[in-house]
């Protein structure tokens, strides 16, 4: 059965609320008309909706977006809706209001069913994660604070993975060890190379894998390369920073006991808002976070502090707007349903690629496998694999055509062009 539900009901909630004047929420800022608003639906009955321009049109006014610009490169940040620009926007307003008394005195209290919430949407206890300014920031304290390797344990990443985990594994004063992955592959191929991959450096003891590569969009079979790693005793440091949201998955489909995620790129939260995963039973294996008072609690320099998941990483004074807002994105994401949400996405990322797919001038970076992809895609145009030329091209496109995109370099074959779309693109647009 189909599910309505109303965007409006919690802004009515927050009008009782001091709000920002109505100079700074402009007339594009503001909320949507019921009728509008009741056009999202949860979809539990099948994905009718994916090739519906006219619905996605309704779903595109929920947003307010520049008039001069094709925005296909959603992949540094997702914007906001207007439902959670009002939140966030009037939960500055208030605790700038109340300052310290706020934080120190009513934060937690509203912040806890916050955690709740978002832990219950992972599939796993309140007390396996932490939030965090982002998935950079949890990764980078996972990566440090693992304790599981010696001197002559070696660690693996590959060409797919984020600049900062990359550096963030080289700075762990073990050997490292770097593969390239081959752009085009079925997962059961991903998991193969990977297997072959451990197999010729036996001393691997710590693996960083990306779900989602900010680079061309390759989604791996996370859950069998992590099963199949364990068989090796190795342990897998997950990056899901672009992929909570983008599809619609849990922690038991990662398998994994160490994950970072995003809520500021495709879960629609303001900028600033990460979550770090560790599965209970492995909290020992990550060490308190450099600055986490914990280490003053010990008895003694040998004794080993357990304390929680928010004692792996220190953030210091955060957004408190910024994460009360989860809520107001949550519900924007659920009324919309993850399913309807992922297919859409991966419908427009398919929609530009299978027109320029015979076109012999490009190159596209990315594999058609099932499971191997889901909204972002990259390409070049064949020979052009410099930083420059890719730069150029995404230029180009912005300049001519009013399309933003954004070069990456990092991929073992050269530079490329990404094009990420998200909700409020449209077919017109990728046309």
């Amino acid at each position: 059965m189909m599910k309505r539900r109303n965007f409006i009901k919690g802004a009515a909630a927050m009008a009782a609320m001091p709000l920002v004047s109505n100079s700074v929420l402009a007339s594009g800022t503001t909320l949507a008309s019921n009728d509008m608003a009741n056009t999202i639906i949860n979809n539990s009955s099948g994905l009718k909706h994916v090739s519906d321009e006219a619905f996605w049109q309704q779903v595109r006014q929920h947003y307010q977006l520049p008039s001069d610009v094709i925005q296909l490169e959603n992949g540094n940040w997702g914007v906001m809706s207007k439902s959670v620009l009002q939140s966030y926007m009037s939960h500055t307003q208030r605790v700038n209001q109340y300052s310290s008394h706020y934080s120190r005195r009513e934060f937690m209290q509203e912040f806890k069913p916050i955690h709740q919430r978002v832990a219950t949407m992972l599939g796993c206890a309140a007390t396996e994660i932490a939030f965090a300014r982002g998935a950079t920031e949890v990764l980078n304290n996972l990566i440090a604070g693992y304790r599981n390797l010696k001197p002559n344990d070696v660690v693996m990443y590959a060409d797919t993975d984020y600049d900062s985990m990359q550096a963030a594994m080289c700075q762990r004063s073990n050997p490292v060890v770097k593969i390239n992955l081959p752009e085009r592959a079925s997962a059961e191929e991903y998991v193969a190379f990977y297997r072959a991959a451990i197999e010729q450096h036996p001393r691997v003891k710590l693996l960083l894998l990306t779900h989602l590569s900010h680079r061309h969009g390759l989604v791996l079979p996370i859950k069998k390369i992590v099963a199949m790693a364990r068989e090796y005793g190795v342990d897998c440091i997950v990056d899901a920073a672009h992929s909570w949201g983008q599809i619609n998955f849990n922690v038991a489909d990662l398998g994994a006991d160490f994950v970072g995620f995003n809520l500021h790129k495709w879960m629609g939260a303001p900028i600033g808002v990460g979550v770090m995963y560790i599965k209970s039973s492995r909290l020992a294996d990550i060490a308190p976070a450099i600055g986490d008072t914990t280490v003053l609690k010990t008895n003694s320099k040998s004794d080993t502090p357990i304390g929680a998941t928010y004692n792996r990483i220190h953030t210091g004074t955060f957004n408190y707007a910024a994460w009360l807002a989860v809520p107001a994105a949550l519900d924007f994401h659920d009324n919309i349903g993850g399913d309807l949400k992922a297919a859409r996405i991966k419908y427009l990322r398919d929609y530009w690629v299978n027109q320029v797919a015979e076109i012999r001038q490009v190159q596209l970076v990315a594999s058609n496998e099932p499971g191997t992809y889901a909204g972002i895609c990259s390409f070049r145009l064949y020979g052009e694999t410099s930083v420059a030329g890719n730069e150029a091209i995404a230029a180009k496109l912005l300049q001519q055509h009013k399309i933003f995109s954004v070069h990456r370099n990092g991929l073992a074959n050269g530079a490329c062009v990404r094009i990420t779309p998200a909700l409020f693109n449209t077919t017109a647009e990728m046309n």
